[in-house]
């Protein structure tokens, strides 16, 4: 990132003694950050995206502002508020080029001014940098998964409403859309929508703007989704794309449908049966897919027939609607077990990277920083991705290791220098990394 003060990272020096006092760093690992945000070009282009023109009242740059949310949210760091209080540090100043830190007003107030038109064109802008990092990584075939999570609020945010919350039930809540490349752990597109969004809302346009900014190298997409997205037109619009497809299947009569069925044991596994049928709907237009599910035993209860007790199985079921017409409902239950890790980065999306937990008044505010957030997580996942160590690793992992680092920023000249103490734990992981992504 262009440092507006033209003060730059010289050097990284270990010393012996630990550090009071001067320009004391909490967040050493935020130059590694830039670093690879810089070799990406992504300061640049985001510059570019959203020019600013510089008059006599403007203190801070757009780019400024939406880089301390990005840093922040790596950081560990939500609210508004506390944004502002991270640029205080002395790296994350030299890092944004900052004389002064930004003050809260500053940062909402820029995000309600872009508001709608610059919600939208950020998200083009990160669909066509994702795009990139998808052509890059040469794979031809890719899962896609989609899922939607609840992002609870507390206050009166323009846009939050009350709907399906097994959380905090009758809270009002955002309801975001995503969709992950699972072979990248990479977070390709996502929807901010008001909390009584059903979670199938927009699908079909969401994935029309997944599908423009796939790369062409792309020959094979597998999508893959839970029983909130059980819908004939989204078969129909998938069919069209000539994508294969899994999704559980929601019906209001299953079980009874499923008991109606011709059940066959399954080799080699206990208590474990399959089956398969036609179906339709009138919403289907009168267009038969064929449906498989699999029951097996999930407990025993004991039931009183006529003054006898006698042990009865309960039976769970796991239906599903697939184009892949040579695999049974075993398999197809495997490979839908699958899409469990993508829960799990969600979770991580949310937890870790604090999405959804820095909110303003105003809806489009809170779509650029969920979008930003999210963007974060991406960042995350990218750098991780490419040490074999870091790979697996969680975010929080990675953040305790890499970036809540101390350090001594020293000023000499037009360079500065980061001193990191000698005793610091994980020393050799931060220092082998830092060269890692310098030769990388």
């Amino acid at each position: 990132m262009k440092n507006t003060n033209k003060k730059q990272i010289s050097k990284i020096r270990i010393v012996k003694h630990s550090f009071t006092g001067g320009n004391i760093t909490k967040f050493s690992g935020i130059n590694i950050i830039a670093k690879f945000m810089n070799r990406q070009k992504i300061p640049h282009d985001i510059g570019k995206l959203f020019p600013t023109t510089f008059y006599n009242s403007t203190k801070f740059s757009t780019k400024q502002i939406l880089f301390s949310i990005i840093f922040a949210s790596l950081a560990g760091i939500n609210r508004i508020s506390r944004v502002a209080n991270f640029t205080h540090d002395p790296l994350v100043k030299v890092n944004l080029g900052l004389k002064k830190a930004i003050n809260e007003n500053a940062i909402s107030g820029k995000l309600k001014q872009l508001g709608q038109k610059g919600a939208r064109s950020l998200q083009a802008f990160l669909l066509s940098y994702k795009s990139r990092v998808l052509k890059n990584s040469r794979l031809k075939a890719i899962t896609l998964d989609a899922d939607s999570t609840v992002s609870i609020t507390y206050g009166n945010q323009e846009g939050a409403d009350k709907g399906f919350n097994t959380k905090k039930k009758g809270a009002k809540s955002y309801h975001p859309l995503l969709i992950f490349v699972s072979e990248l752990r990479m977070l390709y597109h996502t929807w901010f929508r008001t909390g009584s969004a059903h979670t199938a809302n927009g699908i079909n346009d969401f994935l029309k703007e997944v599908k423009a900014y796939l790369p062409k190298s792309i020959e094979n997409v597998f999508f893959r989704a839970d029983s909130g997205y059980f819908s004939g037109s989204l078969f129909d619009l998938l069919e069209t794309f000539g994508w294969a497809y899994l999704v559980k299947v929601k019906l209001k009569n299953l079980t009874q449908l499923l008991n109606k069925q011709e059940w066959i044991k399954v080799d080699g596994l206990k208590n474990v049966w399959v089956c398969e049928f036609s179906y339709t709907t009138k919403s289907w237009n009168g267009k038969k897919r064929k449906l498989k599910a699999i029951k097996s035993i999930k407990t025993y209860v004991e039931k009183d027939y006529f003054g006898k007790k006698e042990f009865v199985p309960v039976y769970q079921y796991a239906c599903y609607a697939s184009s892949y017409e040579d695999k049974d409902a075993l398999e197809l239950h495997q490979i839908y077990k699958q899409r469990s890790t993508s829960e799990t980065w969600i979770e991580e999306v949310k937890s870790q990277l604090l999405a959804g937990k820095t909110l303003t008044d105003n809806f489009w505010a809170n779509d650029i920083l969920w979008q930003l957030n999210c963007f974060a997580y991406n960042i995350s996942v990218l750098m991780r991705s490419r040490h074999k160590k870091l790979a697996g690793q969680e975010h929080k992992t990675f953040r305790d290791w890499f970036i809540l680092v101390p350090a001594k920023l020293v000023s000499s000249g037009h360079s500065i220098e980061i001193k990191i103490y000698e005793n610091y734990y994980y020393k050799g992981n931060w220092l082998e990394f830092d060269k890692f992504l310098d030769a990388a």
